[in-house]
């Protein structure tokens, strides 16, 4: 019994997803979208809830991998819309499945859904006690945890959200190589696994490290906390997330995920 489909067949198969996507209506898009994002950013939330007391960073890095790649196995499960999955749309265009409008539609609903579903994930974990674990640490791990991606210069920022959507979007494939849900969740596993491992960064996840970061710089406790600990906010500003961190690692994100959707295209489906 054939367990899985070739990679033929999976191309095939994501440019009749992607043609789905592009036809979706605005509402929908956007439901699906913030249910992405919110998921995203508990599997975010998740994971430094698990690291916030471990002092070795390759500890940290183990237990996140091992965690964060669930967060992608719920989305393609639900058929949820996640902006950097969706840049696998690119397969659709070039087999002219949808339209150049549609995609850029997509993508931009997706992305601002995706937005707004991590940032009440990040208001509800700073403002509602979520951060409280041991006296308030866990919300010093976390402003200290966006504070270190505020300071990554534009080219490092870019060069890693590249290599991650590279990684995100082989997950997303792999998941629809299997026929099964348990085989749909390992194929998405493993190459978000590597990205965590490696601190690749991904735009949506960054949607929530670092707004809750912010969330926590405002509150007086948690502030003073992380003052009374060394670290140092002064990185920590909305600017540098924008326009230091998310645009850098948006336009990464995208180029990775377009050049693989490309390359998966050419190989399988191209015309000769």
């Amino acid at each position: 019994m054939n367990m899985g489909y070739t990679p033929s067949e999976i191309a095939s198969r994501y440019a009749e997803t992607g043609e789905t996507k592009a036809k979706r209506s605005a509402a929908q898009l956007a439901v699906l979208g913030l249910l992405a994002g919110a998921i995203i950013a508990m599997g975010c939330a998740a994971t430094n809830t698990a690291v916030y007391g471990v002092e070795q960073v390759w500890t940290a890095r183990m237990i996140c991998g091992l965690l964060f790649p669930f967060g992608l196995g719920m989305v393609v499960i639900l058929g949820l819309e996640l902006f950097t999955g969706n840049s696998l749309m690119v397969i659709s265009l070039l087999e002219k499945r949808c339209r150049l409008g549609k995609l850029v539609r997509n993508w931009a609903i997706v992305y601002v859904s995706n937005l707004a579903g991590s940032l009440l994930v990040a208001a509800g974990c700073a403002w509602f006690g979520q951060m409280n674990y041991s006296g308030g640490q866990l919300a010093v791990y976390t402003m200290k945890v966006a504070a270190g991606k505020c300071q990554l210069p534009f080219a490092n920022a870019l060069v890693l959200g590249v290599f991650c959507n590279v990684l995100v979007c082989l997950g997303v494939l792999m998941a629809m190589s299997a026929k099964d849900t348990a085989g749909r969740i390992l194929g998405a596993f493993l190459p978000v696994c590597y990205f965590v491992l490696c601190g690749f960064e991904h735009c949506v996840a960054n949607m929530y490290y670092i707004p809750a970061g912010l969330m926590a710089k405002a509150v007086p406790e948690y502030a003073q906390l992380a003052a009374q600990a060394g670290v140092d906010l002064s990185a920590l500003t909305v600017s540098n997330f924008v326009l230091g961190n998310l645009l850098p690692v948006t336009i990464g994100n995208i180029i990775g995920g377009v050049l693989l959707g490309g390359a998966v295209w050419f190989c399988n489906l191209k015309k000769s």
